[in-house]
């Protein structure tokens, strides 16, 4: 098949982009490439992917694949330009562009509604006026905000979010609603549940407290460590992203909504502790109140992508923090 990825030189954009094409599909990466966190890690992920010398709105083909990858630097605000895209015919579009980030999203909520939701209305329209009928979009464990309800559940009531951000992602899978009743189009919601993994984002736990650690210095610990997540290692993630564009489903429902998340939450502590172990190194902790709009745990029950899909976690936490920490070593040329 021919499938858009947008968001392609994000975290796991680029991982399910070397996925598809692994898998031999046919693939449009589309990104941005905006300055939230360094750019340089962003066009070196692209680089492993053979897309190098990129330019505005310029279709790239891949030295490592020629074109079975092609890549195009736009933002899904830019209604015109998204719609030339759609003239090469995409039998699928999996959505993973987005501003990130829950903290900034305090500080920027603009920035949120321009990214996340008008360019999803953008994409969903370029959808609609090319007939592609089947769009897979990244929604967010951030939507059940501070929920006591636990594993989070897609049947629970998420309509009392606490950042912008979490905000953002429930209009999506509104919108997403509107169009699957309206139009037709096949939407799939995945809730994803705190990825982490190699070439990961650097405004991500994982990644700041490898930083600090091997750098020797504090690490600020947030609730004073009093926090869970259900942290979920890259390759689960991408692994229910491919199924959910590839397989299908026998019940015919247009719209979707599934939690993706390895369904064992990780005490903050102890994956501090599992960083110590691996690194050898004992963290200096900065214990410090809650942050607003931060949640303090996340649990997924991704039940039903697993009854679907047959999708099953398989990465243990101490396995996946080894994987990040060695990647972290080799791309910073870190020694010890």
């Amino acid at each position: 098949m021919r499938i858009l990825v947008t968001g392609a030189a994000g975290f796991i954009g680029f991982h399910l982009c070397k996925q598809l094409l692994d898998l031999g599909h046919q693939v449009v990466g589309l990104d941005n490439i905006n300055d939230y966190y360094q750019t340089s890690l962003k066009y070196d992920r692209l680089k492993q992917l053979g897309i190098e010398n990129v330019l505005d709105n310029q279709l790239i083909n891949s030295t490592i694949y020629s074109d079975r990858l092609l890549f195009i630097k736009i933002g899904l605000e830019d209604a015109v330009a998204l719609d030339k895209v759609f003239e090469l015919e995409f039998d699928i579009v999996c959505n993973l562009a987005a501003q990130a980030g829950v903290r900034y999203s305090l500080e920027a909520p603009q920035v949120y509604v321009e990214s996340n939701i008008v360019g999803f209305v953008n994409l969903l329209e370029s959808m609609r006026k090319h007939n592609v009928r089947k769009l897979v979009y990244a929604s967010s464990s951030s939507v059940y905000g501070n929920s006591d309800e636990v594993p989070f559940k897609t049947t629970n009531n998420v309509d009392h979010p606490i950042s912008l951000y979490a905000a953002s992602k429930k209009a999506n899978e509104l919108i997403a609603h509107t169009y699957s009743h309206l139009f037709k189009i096949e939407t799939i919601g995945l809730r994803f549940f705190t990825v982490y993994g190699p070439w990961g984002r650097p405004d991500m736990a994982m990644f700041l407290f490898t930083d600090a650690i091997l750098k020797g210095n504090p690490i600020n610990v947030f609730n004073n460590g009093a926090l869970s997540r259900d942290f979920t290692y890259i390759d689960d993630i991408v692994a229910g992203v491919v199924a959910t564009l590839i397989k299908e489903r026998s019940d015919n429902q247009l719209y979707k909504i599934y939690n993706i998340g390895n369904g064992s939450p990780v005490q903050l502590m102890d994956f501090i502790s599992a960083l110590e172990e691996i690194t050898g190194i004992e963290a200096e902790k900065n214990f410090l109140p809650m942050q607003p709009g931060d949640v303090e745990k996340t649990w997924a029950d991704s039940s039903d992508l697993e009854t679907d899909y047959q999708y099953k976690p398989s990465t243990p936490v101490k396995v996946g923090v080894k994987h990040f920490v060695d990647w972290y070593k080799q791309y910073y040329q870190i020694q010890n």
